[in-house]
């Protein structure tokens, strides 16, 4: 850090330079991003529903159709009347020859079957299967749906493929508002908290630095593994978010080192070695947090962690190495421009510290109320049921939203969306033999309505349909399938039962393999919960290791974990009760309640939330242990870093909360619910959490905050982040400062 400093001074020309130029080529590179993005990325590539669909589509030349036309008459023609059936006719055939189309069927090519006629008689579907994976998929819907038209027809577009297509156009039409939003709101709020609007506008500098370089590293990450579209806004606002966080924190500490009496480069190089070492410090503790993500297998996960580590690194080196050459260039100038220079008061206010004395006057009941508060704002969570993306998460007034809502309405969706099951090796002869008593056997399964298979149709246990010629479609050379025709929602929990009872059935006549969308979310939920475990413990190796390096305790990196775990209480529990319940929509936007929330949000959440915790818990850990190095008084050192850092903290939390808030107005549900979800975790980690439950901790393990073994004392002396302290006199404290914890003791750091 020492040579940092020494650079930011000397050479702050030539580094300013190529931060620009690097700034420059990374905003030309990554200007094109948004188009390699794609959606999805929500199942594991390797689970089974994701193989059986893989098969269907490589082996059957079907599958679960992911693109859906409704047509209907236009201008009143019948749907059965020869102007439509001609025209639905040459549609369906102009879709079977484009490019990427596995299979298409229809109302009209499939003999009129009921299952495909609206209830009221005036619409017919159009069911087309386009393969390869979700990227793939998506790009041949872009360009295929332009394309579909006919004066006969109207036609409306949904499934899944139409679904991401409207979300990829809605994601960037909301990072384009959020932008125009929260600039302007963040300058506001910046110039309000310096009061100088030079030292306002930097942080937006660096913030923008680090968006552009993240765009770039994207842009080589398309090249290289699917992005998903997500990545691009989720980024995006936690690199300007941390970036201005970041900012704050070396900026507030270089002027409190000129108002100190230090010259410009004094004050430079103590930034760097006390505000600077910190932030880096934060950004590998948010960056390991955020790698916790790479353990999942699903590329959404992926590819946000990828991302986000890229742009909390640049945010961080950016902070640390051209901001303070920056303020060296500016000097005494960063006061500039002051608009409250008239209105400011004289002496600093003394909020924090009276606030942490206070605290430390009854740490119990005040850790109680807490507590007992976070804990019940997070018990809705206990409720929470899960479901994956699908066109609900697109706002009310979306086409492809619209169009599957009357879907729902007016078709039976399990008759045209039926669970498919393949059973290997079962062909011929042997399928004929075995595969009535099995169909049969599934169809008396609670809530199956009727299986399709080669050799027949089954309901209640008996076969009610005998096989027609199109009945060979229900085999392949290696194995046969079934067609469980269900009228459960896939995503409920009776359609989750129903996988695990298809594929528990032990009457199987070989081994068996079940997909669908019932399927996909169960395997999701599965992969999910099974890498969990190794996520968390990532996250709390890495965060005990970094947090005792840093202050030498073994106490105060368990005291860390528990109470990030607590700050995010009110997170989750907001999560079901707003967007599960569909409460308080009049506060963070109308969107489509569906009683469930994506499996994914939880994880991604934590991950994101628990790194940006530590990004306070480090900056008021870094005061604490400053003061103690220097006095050995645990009391005076927590209400004296409660002081320094409360305000940084608080605004930092405003500022990067509202990065966060503007999500709400975001169209989609995925996005809102993240930014609304993460501005909470970081107002309440930064009030309540770092406010409140952090003095009161402190003040009652005492001299315990600062205890490690022999052992680990030693490794700590060797491999720690220690820094010379001079002992000052210690001159009498208040009343709260008394006690056995107020002696001054030599620190094990």
């Amino acid at each position: 850090m020492n040579l940092i400093a020494r650079l930011a001074v000397a050479r702050r020309g030539l580094i300013l330079a190529l931060t620009v130029f690097v700034a420059a080529l990374a905003a030309l590179f990554g200007a094109g991003v948004q188009q390699h993005l794609v959606n999805g990325g929500f199942q594991n590539p390797s689970s089974e529903s994701v193989r059986v669909d893989d098969s269907l589509a490589r082996d059957f030349h079907t599958g679960a159709p992911n693109l859906v036309v409704i047509a209907s008459g236009r201008g009143g023609r019948a749907l059965d009347g020869p102007a439509v059936t001609d025209a639905a006719n040459r549609l369906v055939a102009r879709i079977r020859g484009f490019s990427g189309v596995v299979s298409a069927d229809s109302y009209w090519t499939s003999g009129r079957p009921a299952s495909l006629r609206s209830k009221d008689g005036t619409s017919g579907l159009i069911l087309v299967r386009l393969g390869g994976n979700e990227g793939t998929y998506q790009a041949t819907a872009k360009r295929l749906v332009p394309k579909l038209s006919d004066d006969r027809l109207d036609l409306r577009f949904t499934g899944i493929a139409q679904a991401y297509v409207e979300v990829e156009r809605v994601s960037a039409d909301d990072l384009l508002r959020a932008e125009l939003i929260v600039a302007p709101i963040t300058l506001v709020l910046l110039v309000l908290i310096f009061g100088s609007l030079a030292a306002a506008v930097v942080p937006l500098v660096v913030g923008g630095i680090s968006v552009v370089t993240t765009t770039a590293v994207l842009q080589v990450l398309t090249e290289l593994t699917p992005v998903s579209v997500f990545a691009l806004n989720v980024t995006t606002a936690l690199g300007l978010g941390l970036a201005i966080d970041y900012s704050l924190f070396v900026i507030s500490r270089f002027r409190d080192e000129l108002a100190a009496g230090a010259n410009v480069g004094a004050a430079v190089r103590t930034t760097v070695r006390t505000a600077g070492k910190t932030v880096l410090f934060s950004g590998v503790t948010v960056a390991l947090s955020l790698s916790a993500l790479l353990v999942f297998p699903m590329y959404f996960f992926r590819s946000i962690a990828y991302g986000g580590i890229a742009v909390v690194l640049v945010a961080a080196l950016t902070s640390v190495v051209a901001l303070p050459a920056f303020l060296a260039l500016l000097g005494h100038r960063v006061n500039r421009l002051d608009v409250f220079a008239r209105f400011r008061r004289r002496t600093p206010s003394r909020f924090w510290q009276r606030l942490a004395l206070g605290v430390m006057r009854r740490p119990v009941p005040v850790m109680t109320v807490v507590v007992t508060l976070l804990l019940l704002l997070g018990s809705p969570f206990l409720s929470a049921t899960f479901s994956l993306a699908d066109d609900r998460v697109l706002p009310a007034s979306s086409p492809a939203h619209q169009a599957a809502r009357y879907l729902r309405e007016n078709f039976d969706a399990g008759e045209s969306n039926p669970i498919p099951v393949l059973v290997r090796g079962v062909t011929g002869a042997e399928a004929a033999k075995a595969l009535p008593s099995y169909a049969a056997g599934l169809s008396e399964l609670p809530n199956v309505r009727r299986v399709d298979t080669l050799t027949g149709s089954y309901a209640g246990g008996r076969m009610v349909a005998p096989p027609t010629p199109a009945s060979q479609r229900f085999t392949a050379g290696w194995g046969s399938r079934l067609s469980v025709v269900s009228p459960v929602e896939p995503y409920s929990p009776e359609g989750r039962a129903l996988v695990s009872a298809l594929r528990s059935e032990r009457a199987a006549p070989a081994p068996v393999q079940v997909g669908g969308q019932a399927a996909q979310l169960v395997d999701t939920t599965h992969a999910t919960g099974g890498r969990l475990p190794l996520a968390l413990s990532i996250i709390a190796v890495t965060t005990f290791i970094l947090l005792f390096l840093f202050t030498g305790s073994v106490l105060i990196p368990v005291k860390a974990i528990v109470l990030n775990l607590l700050s995010l209480t009110a997170t989750f529990g907001a999560m079901v009760y707003v967007f599960q319940d569909g409460h308080l929509k009049w506060l963070v936007g109308d969107f489509v309640t569906t009683r469930m929330i994506d499996a994914t949000m939880p994880v991604l959440m934590f991950c994101i939330a628990f790194g940006l915790s530590m990004d306070y818990e480090v900056f008021l850990l870094s005061r604490i242990r400053e003061e103690y190095l220097r006095s050995g008084d645990n009391t005076h050192s927590v209400a004296l870093g409660l002081e320094k850092t409360g305000r940084v903290m608080s605004a930092g939390a405003v500022l990067i909360g509202t990065v966060f808030v503007t999500f709400a107005s975001s169209g989609l549900t995925l996005l809102k619910l993240l930014g609304v979800g993460l501005a909470l975790a970081v107002v309440v980690d930064a009030t309540l959490v770092r406010g409140l439950l952090v003095p009161a901790f402190m003040r009652l393990a005492g001299r315990a905050n600062w205890w490690a073994p022999p052992l680990l004392r030693r490794l700590h002396d060797r491999f720690g982040l220690s820094e010379e302290a001079e002992r000052v006199p210690q001159k009498p404290f208040p009343a709260a400062g008394r006690g056995a914890d107020a002696e001054v003791v030599k620190p094990v750091i």
